[in-house]
């Protein structure tokens, strides 16, 4: 058993004593079989399986909390014509019904329904995109425990959401003034013979829908019809209760008045002064039950959507990390490097650039095969997380998951009723264009790829302060969006009002930020940095501190009397900051708070100030 010095530097004295480590030698049987070995496979399987379905059933629960509002949403088409109301509304709905194939559904029965422009709905399926990869997102905040893999899991993430943002910043412009995709979507439809189609099969819905099929069915119909205005569909559940009907026909004889013309009729005769006619009425009879958890459970669609979200996010969080921890003890020594250079190591030169091409045909035959992006993404994110697959890797296969999840909305569309086909197509390709536009603008040339920049920003920041991330989730994904489509709402001239000193604020603080970073001498003194200004107009400190003091409360005052806890005073020269952290277990870099910290010795259990 070996053992690994600990030691502790207080305002009085340095405390050092040894830790004994139990390493695989020294448990009973010496280190791992190759049985053992062998039965984690089948096991991280089971775990992505579990993985996947909590995602499947999580989207699930969104519909039921939030479906119907989805469907008010879309109802009002005048505030839709408004692209930037548009944009926002397709991130909306997105992150309140946590699919993307719902909302754009929706978006292709309004278009060939004739109440949407394909013109005015690509704004909606830009803001779907945004929308669409929270999920992967929100899969990232389950790694937060430990602050490296933290940092690269939510950079990994976010890569997503930086390249949509800044794909809609430029795209979204160019489409209101040209209408280019719009454009370029109805060339492509009319330039071939399109004919109705068998759906394609989909190869992971094929694996899980028996086991989510088994905890709820849900009827998308609803939704669509309360977009459509169909108000006699607002009062019925999305639970789905009955699976199989039939359609029945019964003849029934109509009478008609004396003067009623039988002869253009099959089936009418005279009866003296009266005339009757057959007529044939169909009915629809529900014959079966579905078969699931919620079938006859009585609860509204808010409860049981409230019951599948906790429920989903409990199994989420748990396969997840039982996942990091399995590719931890697979993915380690020479095993993890070899993997790590496969992955990540370039051609050698001159054909280095071909390696990110590759990884992104990669991500788009990936997502092609199990149809889903979110699914992709999401299950990418722990391998960023633990180190697998860097963030300059990461960034080509997620674009190339956008390019087949576009793919798959073809496919899928190619596959509508004859009458949605030129709508669905229409607004498929658009997806398609701005997939592509996008990728153009933010790879080919290294120097343009600025959403590897932001994402690293950004996981930086999240492993300073772990609060960051709820509060970038919140902001960019509910509050901003319903900022903006509140402002829309007042019309184009509230827009500008509001819009045009927001947006010249924000080019003025980056030129700013440039300047400083790069050539300071140029600025006046003032601006050299942000210090003239309070400090919670240029840090999150002030933030950081509320916050620290709110969590510290879970240190109870009681525990501070336990002889196994140390209170420990932050150091305040650097000599001693180098001292604090000589123990990696401890070590908490760049975040130096001035409230003393508890330690439990036995264990180590640690109860901080900073916040997690």
């Amino acid at each position: 058993m070996s053992s690994r010095p600990i030691r502790i530097t207080t305002t009085e004295q340095t405390i050092s004593f040894n830790v004994p480590i139990k390493t695989s030698e020294d448990r009973p049987g010496g280190r791992s079989s190759p049985f053992i070995g062998l039965l984690r496979v089948p096991l991280l399987l089971l775990l992505l399986y579990g993985f996947v379905c909590s995602l499947d059933v999580l989207s699930s629960a969104f519909q039921l909390a939030g479906g119907k509002v989805a469907g008010d949403i879309f109802k009002d088409n005048a505030i839709l014509s408004n692209p930037v109301a548009g944009l926002m509304v397709g991130i909306l709905v997105t992150v309140l019904v946590q699919s993307s194939s719902t909302s754009t559904s929706i978006v292709v029965s309004l278009v060939s329904s004739g109440l949407l422009e394909v013109k005015s709905a690509v704004p909606i399926i830009m803001g779907s995109n945004i929308g669409t990869s929270v999920t992967n997102t929100i899969v990232a905040l389950m790694q937060a425990g430990e602050r490296n893999e933290f940092k690269r899991a939510f950079a990994g993430a976010t890569i997503h959401d930086c390249f949509n943002w800044l794909s809609v910043l430029v795209l979204l412009p160019v489409e209101v003034a040209s209408g280019l995709m719009s454009f370029l979507a109805r060339v492509t439809v009319s330039g071939f013979q399109l004919h109705s189609g068998e759906e394609a099969p989909e190869l992971l819905k094929t694996l899980t829908e028996p086991f989510t099929k088994l905890i709820i069915q849900l009827d998308k119909s609803v939704i669509t019809g309360i977009a459509l205005g169909d108000e006699s569909v607002r009062n019925h559940s999305l639970v789905k209760v009955w699976c199989k009907s039939s359609v029945f026909l019964s003849s029934v004889n109509v009478t008609a008045s004396a003067a009623h013309n039988c002869s253009a009729e099959l089936h009418c005769g005279n009866d003296s002064d009266l005339a009757w006619i057959t007529q044939n009425i169909s009915s629809q009879i529900n014959t079966e039950k579905c078969r699931h958890l919620f079938v006859d459970s009585g609860l509204s669609d808010l409860a049981v959507g409230l019951v599948l979200l906790a429920g989903s996010l409990v199994v989420l969080c748990s396969c997840l990390l039982l996942l990091v921890k399995l590719l931890n003890s697979l993915l380690k020594g020479q095993v993890a490097k070899v993997i790590e250079g496969v992955i990540n190591t370039d051609f050698p030169y001159p054909l280095g650039w071909l390696s990110g091409y590759l990884a992104m045909l990669m991500g788009a035959g990936m997502t092609f095969i199990i149809q889903s992006s979110s699914v992709f993404t999401s299950a990418m994110t722990p391998l960023i997380g633990i180190g697998v697959i860097s963030l300059n890797r990461a960034y080509p296969l997620t674009l190339g998951s956008n390019i087949g999840t576009t793919t798959t909305a073809i496919l899928a569309a190619l596959a509508s009723p004859k009458e949605k086909l030129p709508a669905a197509c229409q607004i498929a390709l658009c997806h398609f264009y701005f997939n592509i536009f996008g990728i153009l603008l933010w790879y080919p040339i290294p120097m343009t790829r600025l959403p590897i920049r932001m994402a690293s920003a950004l996981g930086e920041r999240t492993a300073k302060y772990r609060w960051f991330a709820v509060l970038y989730l919140l902001v960019c994904f509910l509050l901003m969006p319903c900022l903006v489509f509140g402002i829309s709402l007042a019309g184009w001239q509230a827009m500008v009002a509001v819009g045009t000193p927001f947006s010249a604020l924000i080019v003025f603080v980056l030129l700013i930020n440039l300047m400083q970073a790069r050539n300071p001498t140029r600025l006046p003194k003032t601006l050299r940095s942000w210090d003239f200004l309070p400090q919670w107009m240029h840090s999150l400190k002030p933030l950081d501190k509320l916050i620290s003091r709110t969590t510290a409360l879970c240190c109870s005052p009681a525990r501070i009397n336990d002889p196994d806890v140390v209170v420990v005073t932050p150091p305040e020269s650097k000599k001693q900051a180098e001292h604090w952290y000589d123990n990696p277990g401890l070590s908490l870099p760049e975040e130096i708070s001035s409230e003393p910290r508890v330690f439990r010795l036995r264990g180590l259990e640690r109860c901080n100030s900073t916040p997690l």
